[in-house]
């Protein structure tokens, strides 16, 4: 079955059919480095990097591209959020910038987020933009006053397409205060006039200025993907304007459809409650992940699918923690009989095509689950129920052949690992591992004579002591296997 998907724009579910059949070409909205990231972001960016994952592991080519924005995204009040940061830290807007794309990239990296193609900087694109607004200027959608440039709403006939929203519904105010230069409360900057002391400002034919914020997402998904592109992603919560916004200027200056799908992921909450900085509930994500593993609040998010909300509370997360781990005890003991030749068959031993059949029937089911608008929620059921059959398998006490743990392993490492980004490729790195996992094998042993020699006081004890380190024993038919808490 292709791949269907939500798309927003049209409201419906539709085949995936890219532009090139080769090579998906796709627009993210990035962060405004002004402050750093929140787990809202992660909640964005791991479900469009699953997404990612996916098509790149169904044969295409992607070219990701996912823009960071420096300057001109503004608050209510009108102010430039990189101008609010850097009063606020009494630095150079640049040095707040550089700090927080630092940032930015560093919590991405550490929940396994893999980067953009292509990282464009808003600051670095200016020509284009003044470029794109002098072209909107000449074919009448938009108008210079006093050194700003407003884009005028009402030449646009299909100005509120994605999210619904019609021109003469709209409210005066909606998003920043109007002002009296504009045509209609509705138009928005395409170039605002900056003030002498405005340091992120750059010359153009309406004078010193800079960039509205939705000409710039315009401009450098166009510049790298083309005038038409497959895919456009982001938040829900900035259907309206920016993505609107974005819609109406570059379809109006290039006279061709923009995006031709449009994927939005839903809002995060805190807790029941929107975060914000005047409540004091923003959960940076490197705070997040000195409590919880990268992999668990992977889950968590994919636990939901990426169009709705979610809540995010310690209850949550340490149920998708629990989840995980269960997922993770059977593939930590496959791995440990790939590993371990003294756990492999000394014999050759025929391997079961019922077990290969059931696991091409779950490969399928994961399969479907992924084509179904990417349903990260339905994978994560598919792979709890592989992990039913494989602690049944590995408790039942017979042997297993190497070819049958390495399609297991496969089965993990493909869905769990390469897609979706929970199953760690090693569970430990470190340069002792070998003797960790030794030391902990004797004791085993150690635990196993004790306990055929009836000495359970002793056994007891070897299993306490290694639970207190963080070992947790567990029997079974198939022998005695370990995972690490700690």
């Amino acid at each position: 079955m292709p791949i269907q998907v939500y798309n927003v724009l049209s409201r419906r579910k539709e085949e995936f059919k890219p532009i090139d059949p080769d090579l998906v070409t796709m627009y993210v909205c990035g962060p405004t480095v002004y402050d750093y990231p929140h787990i809202g972001h992660a909640k964005t960016y791991v479900s469009f990097d699953v997404i990612v994952r996916y098509l790149r592991f169904s044969g295409y080519r992607v070219r990701y591209v996912q823009n960071i924005t420096d300057v001109g995204h503004l608050l209510d009040t009108g102010e430039d959020r990189i101008m609010k940061g850097a009063r606020r830290e009494r630095s150079e807007p640049m040095e707040v910038v550089e700090r927080y794309t630092r940032a930015y990239f560093a919590a991405m990296d550490a929940l396994g987020v893999t980067r953009p193609d292509i990282s464009p900087r808003a600051s670095a694109h200016i020509p284009e933009q003044i470029e794109m607004t002098k072209h909107l200027i000449e074919a009448g959608y938009a108008y210079e006053v006093d050194g700003s440039v407003y884009f005028s709403v009402e030449k646009f006939a299909d100005y509120g397409k994605l999210s619904g929203r019609h021109v003469e519904e709209l409210e005066e105010g909606a998003r920043v205060a109007v002002r009296d230069d504009k045509r209609h409360p509705a138009d928005f900057a395409l170039w605002k006039k900056a003030d002498p002391e405005h340091i992120l400002r750059w010359p153009s034919p309406w004078g010193w200025g800079y960039p509205g914020w939705h000409i710039e997402c315009s401009v450098m998904a166009t510049k790298y993907l083309g005038e038409t592109f497959d895919i456009h992603g982001g938040g829900v919560d900035n259907i309206f304007p920016h993505n609107e916004c974005e819609i109406a200027q570059a379809e109006a200056a290039t006279g061709k459809p923009f995006a031709n799908t449009w994927l939005l992921t839903g809002s995060l909450t805190l807790e029941g409650v929107k975060m914000s900085k005047s409540l004091g509930n923003v959960l940076n994500v490197t705070d997040a992940l000195k409590k919880y593993s990268p992999e668990a609040i992977r889950y968590f998010i994919l636990s939901s699918h990426y169009s709705n909300p979610i809540d995010f509370s310690d209850g949550a997360i340490e149920a998708a923690a629990k989840g995980l781990e269960r997922v993770l005890v059977p593939v930590r003991s496959v791995r440990d009989r790939l590993r371990d030749a003294a756990q492999l068959p000394a014999t050759q031993i025929a391997e079961s095509a019922e077990l290969v059949a059931t696991l091409d029937r779950y490969r399928a089911s994961l399969k479907e689950a992924m084509d179904d608008d990417f349903n990260a929620p339905a994978a994560l059921g598919v792979l709890n129920q592989l992990t039913t059959e494989v602690n049944t398998l590995l408790n039942s006490g017979q042997p297993i052949g190497k070819r049958t743990l390495e399609a297991i392993d496969q089965l993990y490492r493909d869905y769990g690992g390469t897609v979706l980004g929970v199953i760690p490729d090693e569970f430990k790195q470190e340069a002792n591992y070998e003797l960790v996992d030794g030391l902990v094998r004797m004791l085993i042993e150690m635990r196993k004579d004790a306990r055929q020699a009836k000495d359970f006081k002793r056994s007891d004890q070897i299993r306490d002591q290694l639970a207190a380190l963080g070992v947790v024993l567990e029997d079974g038919r198939g022998g005695t296997t370990y995972r690490l808490t700690k």
